[in-house]
Parts: structure tokens; sequence; C-alpha cells
């Protein structure tokens, strides 16, 4: 098997930051290839994140010319700020406009959501509470009751220095104090999450959506990529 014989996969990822799209690689299946691009967000400001998808678009254009079939734009801050529906608007037109399937973050979190039957969720984040309300209204908007979004609390830039027991914990407090629900968002891939999505499950009997396994799901749905993969969650093992 070579890299690229099940499909290759344009990767628009939002910092330049390692962990998310090392994540993103080992949860594909073998087989499949990967074409690497960054927007260059550094502080995760409103400004930075507002152009974060007109950058985004450029490297759609290139990642469709070099022969991806699908591409991924990575991170759902950059699409929450924008609002409701901006997200699917956006993906829509560049699909058309460059004749690939073009994938966004907020998409395929929100579809795992409804795929995992989650109505009211407890969010986690790494930001802070300005931030957390718009991004609790952009999945209110979409039908969804948010009985919190809370950020832990750490710099933008150091988020991927967090430890899973950090995590976990803060991920745990929030879901005991703001439930009973039916799952638990953690928003943002700079945090080093993968591991403690099982333990969450088990632990609280709850869903667990994250972002990374909510896109590699939803890319491998559009590449009719359906093998299950175990140690990460519900949504991987059981691809719904």
């Amino acid at each position: 098997m070579y890299y690229g014989e099940k499909g290759i996969v344009g990767l628009v990822k939002p910092t330049y930051r390692p962990g998310s799209m090392e994540s993103f690689i080992k949860l594909m299946p073998e087989g499949v290839g990967f074409i690497p691009s960054h927007v260059g967000i550094r502080a995760g400001n409103e400004k930075e994140f507002q152009e974060a998808l007109a950058v985004a678009e450029k490297k759609v254009a290139k990642l469709a010319e070099r022969g991806a079939d699908v591409v991924m734009i990575m991170g759902a801050p950059p699409a929450m700020v924008r609002g409701h529906g901006a997200d699917r608007a956006i993906a829509a037109e560049l699909t058309k406009k460059y004749g690939v399937p073009v994938l966004i973050a907020t998409i395929a979190q929100v579809e795992a959501f409804r795929a995992l039957g989650i109505k009211k969720l407890v969010g986690i984040t790494y930001f802070q509470d300005d931030m957390n309300r718009r991004f609790a209204k952009f999945l209110e908007d979409d039908g969804f009751e948010v009985a919190a979004m809370k950020g832990i609390e750490v710099p933008f830039q150091d988020a991927g220095k967090l430890s899973q027991e950090a995590i976990y914990d803060f991920a745990k407090k929030t879901f005991l104090e703001h439930g009973p629900a039916d799952g638990i968002y953690m928003l943002g891939a700079g945090w080093h999450n993968l591991p403690i999505i099982e333990a969450l499950e088990r632990d609280l009997n709850t869903n667990v959506v994250s972002s990374i396994p909510a896109q590699v799901w939803a890319t491998k749905k559009q590449m009719n990529l359906r093998e299950p993969l175990k140690g990460y969650g519900r949504l991987l093992a059981e691809m719904p």
C-alpha cells in the first residue's frame, strides 16, 4: 500500500504549533496521503480569526491544484466568530469554486453531535469568557442547548502544554457542575486531549466530541473509509 492509494487529504491548519496535524494523520487509515498547509494564527484573537478564512481560501486553491481529493479546514474558532451559517456557506462556495469537497471543522463537529444524539452539551475550551460566549451562541443558533462553555486558565500559545490530568479534571468538574447533558464538547485542537476521551466517556457515562476525532470522522465519511478505530471515544470506534 502506498501513501495516497486511498485518497489525498489537504489540511489547512490554523496555527503553526505542533500536535493537531500529527494527531489527525495518526487517526486516519493507512494508505491516505496528506498535503499540509498553515494559516499562521499566533495570538488567537478576534482579528486573526476573522482574517483566517480568507487566508484559508488561498490555501484551498493551492491544495486543489496539487491533487487533494478532499480539503479539511481545521480549527473551529475562525468559523464560529463569523456566526451561524457562515461555515456552510463558505464550504459550499469553495467546493464549487475549486471542484473538491471542502470540509470545515465546525461542520464536522456539529454533525458529530447529531450522529451521537447530543442535544444538550457542556463545552470546555482554552479561551476566555467573551470568546466562549460567541462559541456558545454559534451552537445555540444551530439548535443545541449549551449548558456551559467554560475556559481553562492558560495562555493561548501554551494550550499544548496542559497536562492530560488537568484537562480531564477540568472536563469532569465542568460536566458535573453543569450537567446532566448528552455530551462534552472539547473545543480547540491545541491541547493534547486524545488519551482522556475514552476515560471521560466511561467515567461520566456520556459522549465526548473533540476537535480532531470529529474532523477525522467527517473526512473518513467523505472518503467512504468506514473502518472503526478504538481508543479515542465512541465517534471513531462506532463510526455512526
